[in-house]
């Protein structure tokens, strides 16, 4: 730290250069790590690959962010409370919910980016849509969409690398939407074995669906184990609908 009032300095990564450790990153912002002009496919990989992922607004450099703690969910611990379970069985029941995979990438990443009540513009930025549609060309980003009478009404996405699935962010058109697909998506990861899905930061919102807090080392650890491991086989899910995913609750 410098003088009183000075800000630490990150590193600005140029094209090729290394990510620092994650121990490096601040603790005021926590867990700003470095900055970077660009942003890519490539990129995204390695950084997702050390517990590291890119958060910034529209016009601002990209920053990236390892914080400690991280906020995960232990897929045995997703907490559907009893109004979810009542409205999952409800539509199940008429025949109101279609769930898929992939059915629409860029336009799940678009609708999340969708300005939210009491929110200015987004962090899903142009830049940020065209690096993660080339992740999911790669089958390395994954979306989960929720249909009524053939109309999305929620949905996530996020990047999965071997048995790590990295969620980014979710929608609702309706209520309860975003958490519907969220319990499709746990219910695919148990299936799969995957035992944690990474939430990055913490939210009273995934706090209320089991997600909780681990030490930075702990969930870095998980993820140098779980990315080596033979990814899920995404294409499974893709080809009909995956609507019995939900009877799981």
């Amino acid at each position: 730290m410098g003088a009183a009032g000075r800000q630490p300095m990150i590193p600005w990564l140029a094209p090729g250069d290394p990510f620092p450790p994650v121990e490096r990153s601040l603790r005021h912002p926590n867990g700003l790590l470095a900055a970077s002009r660009h942003l890519d496919a490539d990129l995204l990989v390695a950084a997702y690959a050390q517990g590291i992922f890119p958060w910034f607004s529209e016009g601002d450099p990209v920053l990236w962010w390892s914080p400690d703690p991280r906020l995960v969910l232990f897929t045995d611990e997703f907490v559907a409370r009893r109004s979810l379970v009542r409205r999952i069985r409800a539509g199940l029941n008429a025949g109101r919910y279609e769930v898929r995979v992939d059915a629409d990438f860029e336009a799940t990443m678009r609708a999340c980016a969708e300005p939210r009540r009491g929110q200015e513009g987004t962090w899903i930025t142009g830049p940020m849509l065209a690096a993660y549609a080339e992740l999911h060309r790669r089958e390395l980003a994954h979306s989960v969409e929720v249909f009524s009478a053939g109309r999305r009404i929620g949905g996530l996405y996020g990047v999965t690398l071997g048995r790590m699935f990295f969620g980014e962010s979710m929608f609702s058109r309706e209520p309860d939407a975003s958490k519907i697909a969220l319990a499709a998506l746990v219910a695919l990861l148990r299936l799969e074995e995957v035992p944690l899905l990474d939430c990055q930061q913490e939210t009273a919102h995934l706090a209320s669906l089991g997600a909780r807090a681990i030490a930075r080392a702990r969930f870095c650890s998980h993820v140098a184990a779980a990315v080596p491991r033979p990814p899920i086989d995404w294409p499974r899910y893709r080809h009909e609908p995956v609507t019995s995913l939900l009877r799981a609750y």
